[in-house]
């Protein structure tokens, strides 16, 4: 039996003029391309926000204000049923997007979509996909202070030992 694990993870909901910013990428254990919100996992010494600015950066090109936390979701893929992926989902606005920008290699492109367009392609890359879409355009929102991230200072270590 394999252990099970736990994944942090981010993502970001940005919109636009009725619009969302997908991803499309390629996803283990799946042989058709689906679409995601930019997201990934959090990188050892990252905050969960400089994760969502990184991971978006890096899977669509845009240069990203993280304004609020959307929700902290969880999912156990039917197909991976020893991992449980925890989502901290973030509505975001982009700042600036460098068309040149050199995209992820599991991603194919991004794409501008309603959320009744990401329903009817049913490809989300899981549900917690349009569940944040419709998070959002149902007003939900809380305040980044919300989230408490103690960062390790000389200091405060020393005093722990």
């Amino acid at each position: 039996m394999t252990a099970w694990t736990a994944h942090v993870t981010v993502a970001t909901v940005i919109e636009k003029n009725g619009k969302f910013l997908f991803v499309e990428e390629h996803t283990e254990g799946v042989t058709h391309s689906v679409f995601n919100q930019p997201a990934g996992h959090v990188e050892a010494g990252e905050s969960l926000i400089e994760a969502a600015i990184r991971e978006t950066m890096e899977e669509t090109g845009h240069r990203v204000k993280i304004n609020a936390l959307l929700g902290i979701y969880s999912y156990t893929p039917p197909m991976f049923p020893d991992r449980t992926y925890y989502r901290f989902c973030f509505l975001a606005e982009s700042l600036q997007h460098d068309a040149q920008a050199q995209l992820d290699p599991d991603i194919i492109g991004t794409v501008w979509m309603s959320a009744d367009e990401l329903a009817e392609s049913a490809r989300a890359r899981s549900p917690l996909v349009l569940k944040a879409v419709q998070d959002a355009l149902s007003g939900q929102s809380y305040p980044l202070s919300l989230i408490y991230e103690h960062q390790n200072s000389p200091l405060i270590s020393s005093l722990d030992a």
